[in-house]
């Protein structure tokens, strides 16, 4: 390509991109303050938000004593920014979450452009996950989740490009917002010693393993282990420069062990994460909408974050509500890009098909061994980016080329017809994901199964 050609297209990549980000932005913050009130878990979030805008700590906002909180400081940071930027209230604490989904739409499309090398498939990429419910509905709530998937995916990002630094001082922020992001750090350590293994063979090296070894695994430790830890610790600034945190003066109260010559706070720090792990691996109290991470796929058991029966929508009986339900014909055609990719995995060990696959079990897998655990279907939007990659990946092999360097009109048609249905499905559900007013029958027709309600 000439250098024209090049400008071209990187400037055609960057309007896109830009438009697919503005207009997703536009969706997100559009009466972004209702409903009214906290939704879900924003009852905590927001709160814990401003009391660390204010405190550096949680404290509970009527006796402002020390709060046990079960989740690191860094998505919490994130809402308190909207919250410093634009007053307590809806709008300002669910701000921040708008532009970390608007933002991941746009990284997603690098991303897609950086696997696939097709300026299509780049844009089916930022259309599908423009068009998911559930990403939307987690754009505009203050749950700590859309913040996890954003840091994964810009840690993502920075693998594809072999910024390795970067994408562990990433990966430690999805870690610092949910534990959940720790899974992203050790299959991305693996990943890059597995493909400095490869490239050592590759150049033919008597002892390829060990090369890498000698070469590789101290870097790569530092990058996605020391370098993570560091950002992990300090994110939680607050708590140690604040003595009215939870469980910030324990140490203070033990009597001197083996363990003396660590410093008071970080092994009070560590005594409160014990408690948080305790909390996280006994959490069983039963809870309406848990769902079993057997059904998440298919959606079986959407979260219902909010649901009210007001008047004023010109019907006898009127209904709103937010489901964080993820656009069906998306997630449920996954199911089958899923099986593709694995089947490229295994036959050809194509690389995308296989990081994809690494990413999609990094974030979906390590639920299942938690099978008596409170869980909810919402925590699939860690990994929804990595969804959307796989529904692409197969798209790719839909259009490749036959052995005649042809793509058929019918498969390129077949294409197009998928990106419409999938949009389509979503403006079908559109009023359950910005939580508008409609009739009660409107909402009955919405409800394609009993366990959505």
């Amino acid at each position: 390509m000439t250098t024209t050609e090049v400008s071209r297209d990187r400037l055609r990549d960057n309007l896109t991109a830009l438009g697919l980000g503005l207009s997703a932005l536009f969706l997100r913050v559009w009466h972004l303050g209702s409903p009214k009130g906290f939704v879900f878990d924003e009852v905590y979030y927001a709160q814990n938000a401003n009391s660390l805008l204010h405190h550096g700590v949680e404290l509970d906002p009527k006796t402002s004593a020390a709060q046990f909180i079960v989740h690191p400081p860094v998505g919490k940071w994130m809402i308190a920014l909207g919250i410093k930027a634009f007053g307590y209230h809806e709008f300002g604490w669910r701000i921040a979450a708008a532009l970390a989904g608007s933002l991941s739409i746009v990284m997603i499309f690098y991303i897609a452009k950086r696997l696939f090398n097709k300026y299509y498939l780049s844009l089916c990429a930022g259309i599908l996950m423009s068009a998911d419910g559930l990403h939307l509905v987690m754009s505009r709530t203050a749950l700590l989740d859309i913040f996890l998937m954003f840091f994964t995916l810009l840690g993502f990002f920075f693998l594809l490009r072999n910024q390795h630094f970067a994408a562990g001082i990433s990966l430690g922020l999805a870690a610092a917002t949910k534990w959940s992001g720790l899974y992203y750090l050790v299959a991305y350590l693996l990943f890059t010693l597995y493909v400095d293994y490869r490239r050592n063979r590759a150049l033919e090296l008597e002892t390829p393993f060990k090369a890498m070894l000698r070469e590789k695994l101290w870097k790569r430790v530092s990058q996605y282990i020391l370098i993570p830890i560091f950002i992990y610790i300090l994110s939680w600034i607050g708590w140690f420069f604040n003595t009215s945190g939870y469980d910030r003066n324990w140490a203070n109260s033990q009597r001197h062990d083996f363990f003396s010559f660590i410093p008071a706070p970080l092994r009070s720090l560590w005594h409160y994460h014990s408690e948080m792990w305790n909390f996280h691996t006994t959490l069983t109290a039963s809870h309406p909408y848990s769902a079993n991470p057997w059904g998440w796929l298919i959606m079986a058991r959407p979260t219902s974050f909010y649901y009210q029966a007001p008047h004023g929508c010109g019907a006898p009986a009127c209904a709103q509500e937010v489901l964080a339900l993820g656009t069906p014909l998306l997630w449920w055609s996954a199911i089958a890009a899923i099986a593709v990719t694995s089947g490229y995995w295994i036959s050809r060990r194509e690389w995308q098909s296989g990081l994809l696959l690494l990413s999609l079990a990094a974030g979906y897998l390590p639920w299942f061994n938690w099978q008596k655990r409170t869980i909810f279907n919402f925590y699939t939007i860690a990994f929804e980016p990595f969804i959307v990659l796989i529904v692409v990946f197969a798209l790719s092999k839909l259009l490749e080329p036959d052995s005649y360097g042809v793509v058929t009109k019918f498969r390129r048609y077949l294409s197009y017809g998928y990106l419409v249905v999938v949009v389509l499905n979503f403006l079908y559900f559109l009023p359950l994901f910005l939580g508008s007013l409609i009739t009660y029958h409107h909402w009955s027709s919405l409800m394609w199964f009993p366990s959505w309600i």
